[in-house]
């Protein structure tokens, strides 16, 4: 979830606010970033032939994904979302972030009706913060792109709920949660092995590289350790697709937009201009890497100011496979080869590249991530390597401190 930012710079923005909400659901809105929300009925007939359809994609997902014309989801009342909740009781609170709260829900397996607690199959609810400036924008990206994307390593939607300035969401649940609890949370989980983060980015490179590979180039433009969910077999999935824009049309090379995302892992033209390419999200994904590598956040004010940004502190490191190897997350002591970090840490340098014409495509990232991962190489037992991974504290590697308590507060409000 992550602390984002809004800029004041001038977009065009959907006819429809919270403010002056659109009569029914159904309407669409005339800005090219939006499609028009298209749902089943709420017929009997309808819900029949969408309860099928959820049967069968819950069953099967495409492994290169899919594209819809228009989305297909249900359309919950809000009766049924208070009722797969408990009310929204506080017991069911997943999270929380800009958006709003996260519930978790029961639902039937097949028609998705609310059911019992500890019946049927469990959700993800997300429910609307009122006083969210940005709630119904976000809230119509996640539906109108998240609604017809369908790829393995994507968050499914299921459905949605708008009753008058209720705007909620029903998701797939993911049971290990968030990359970023795994990586920084004060409580510690069991440390993900090289073999897992490795799986992991291979998992998010392929959703990524399948919303960059589409017709239309959607540009994911808030990628993030948080962004990334987990099922139990720590596949992962990208979330979160409030801030998502269709990609530049024909021969342009960007789309300008307000600046919009998270400190630490926008993209420095980003920033700069307000230029969203393609390739910015590839930066992104770099900064992940990053994290995933050395176990650090990508923005953390316990470290000291010259390490304050990850990027700055560490890229210079990353071509050195002495300094790398002081960099890497001790918690992955003696799982990997000196040689598979080395690539690694290169292709995080083609993903951190500041030119996004010289980046590498995610493509490019993903076949390297699958070269690394099909050589499967042992690592040499090395006596002073491994007690030196295990002897020191974490958050204590020598000549690079680190801070052992990572903050929640990894970024700032602009």
């Amino acid at each position: 979830m992550g602390n984002c930012w809004r800029s004041l710079k001038s977009e065009p923005t959907p006819s429809s606010s919270l403010n002056n909400p659109p009569t029914t659901p159904g309407t669409s809105t005339h800005n090219s970033n939006y499609v028009g929300v298209s749902t089943t009925s709420s017929s009997t007939a309808g819900r029949s032939q969408f309860s099928q359809a959820v049967s069968d994609a819950l069953e099967e997902t495409s492994p290169d994904g899919q594209i819809l014309e228009t989305p297909n989801l249900k359309e919950f009342s809000f009766a049924d979302l208070r009722s797969a909740t408990k009310n929204f009781k506080p017991d069911t609170l997943l999270g929380e972030g800009g958006f709003g709260k996260v519930y978790r829900g029961w639902v039937d397996e097949k028609t998705l009706a609310p059911s019992k607690s500890g019946c049927g199959m469990i959700v993800a609810i997300k429910k609307l913060n009122e006083e969210s400036m940005q709630g119904f924008q976000e809230w119509q990206s996640e539906v109108n792109f998240l609604g017809r994307l369908s790829h393995p390593n994507l968050v499914r939607l299921l459905g949605y709920c708008w009753e008058g300035t209720e705007l909620l969401l029903v998701y797939e649940f993911l049971q290990k949660g968030s990359l970023e609890n795994h990586l920084f949370r004060r409580t510690p989980l069991e440390p993900l092995s090289w073999d897992i983060r490795l799986k992991i980015a291979i998992g998010a490179a392929r959703g990524l590289a399948f919303l960059h590979s589409s017709d239309k180039h959607v540009i994911y433009r808030d990628f993030k350790a948080s962004n990334i969910l987990l099922d139990g077999s720590y596949n992962a999935k990208i979330s979160d697709f409030g801030l998502a824009k269709s990609g530049p049309a024909g021969e342009e090379s960007h789309v300008t937009t307000r600046i919009m995302g998270t400190h630490g892992y926008a993209a420095p033209e980003y920033l700069a201009t307000g230029h969203l390419y393609v390739k910015s999200d590839v930066y992104g994904f770099g900064v992940v890497l990053l994290e995933l590598l050395t176990g650090l956040r990508a923005l953390d004010k316990n470290r000291p100011s010259a390490q304050l940004n990850l990027v700055d502190w560490l890229k210079p490191m990353l071509s050195h496979r002495r300094k790398l190897k002081k960099i890497m997350d001790p918690r992955m002591g003696g799982q990997y080869t000196i040689q598979a970090a080395f690539e690694a840490a290169q292709l995080t340098l083609k993903c951190l590249e500041q030119d996004p014409k010289t980046r590498a495509s995610m493509k490019e990232v993903l076949e390297g991530l699958e070269r690394i991962e099909a050589r499967k190489e042992k690592p040499k037992a090395s006596t002073s390597s491994s007690s030196t991974s295990t002897t020191l504290r974490y958050g204590q590697q020598p000549n690079y401190p680190r801070s052992p308590l990572p903050t929640r507060h990894h970024g700032t409000n602009i």
